[in-house]
């Protein structure tokens, strides 16, 4: 972990010896390359089964719905490795669990198992292992049923509903649906 087992990748040690402005761009472009999945505008889906640990559980968290198989086992090591999380999934993970809860989740670094990521609203749904693929289409069907349009709307607005007060939220609301209504008055 220190020097790198990858070829190509560097180690800890490496990144930790670079300047300041080089080590801040390197950890962004890993953040960008996850949070890219938050900012795109299509409905994004995760599906875990097994270990999602560290960064394959930001991944998951980067998505916008997550199905998970009753295997699933996910955790956020970074802490107990002397790291932080770091790959933008702290945000996600406060939203789905609350403070308290992703606090304990990343110091303890301790497994969330599939049925207590459905409980507490880190997944969507969790399906027997051998259901995944299949529930995962049926989502992904189901998703791009809606008109495409609408969806990415909703999608924006609910993305952004959070971290807007009140009044700027059903501004935002008018606004997309003055945009739905003219595009369905244009025929589209």
């Amino acid at each position: 972990m220190l020097t790198g087992k990858v070829p190509d990748e560097p180690g800890l040690l490496h990144l930790a010896a670079l300047p300041d402005d080089e080590l801040d761009a390197v950890i962004a472009g890993y953040q960008d390359a996850f949070t890219w999945w938050r900012e795109v505008d299509a409905i994004t889906v995760a599906a875990v089964q097994g270990h999602a640990v560290g960064a394959g559980f930001q991944l998951a968290l980067a998505t916008d719905l997550l199905v998970v198989a009753d295997d699933a086992r996910l955790a956020m090591r970074e802490t107990s490795l002397g790291l932080v999380p770091d790959l933008g999934g702290t945000s996600p993970l406060v939203d789905a669990v609350g403070y308290g809860r992703a606090l304990e989740i990343c110091v303890t670094g301790r497994f969330v198992d599939a049925a207590e990521a459905l409980r507490t609203g880190l997944a969507l749904s969790m399906v027997p292992r051998e259901e995944l693929a299949g529930a995962v289409d049926a989502l992904v069907g189901a998703l791009v049923a809606a008109p495409a349009a609408a969806a990415v709307d909703t999608t924006r607005l609910l993305r952004g509903a959070g971290r807007r007060p009140v009044d700027e939220q059903r501004g935002a609301e008018r606004l997309a649906q003055a945009r739905r209504l003219r595009d369905l008055a244009a025929g589209g």
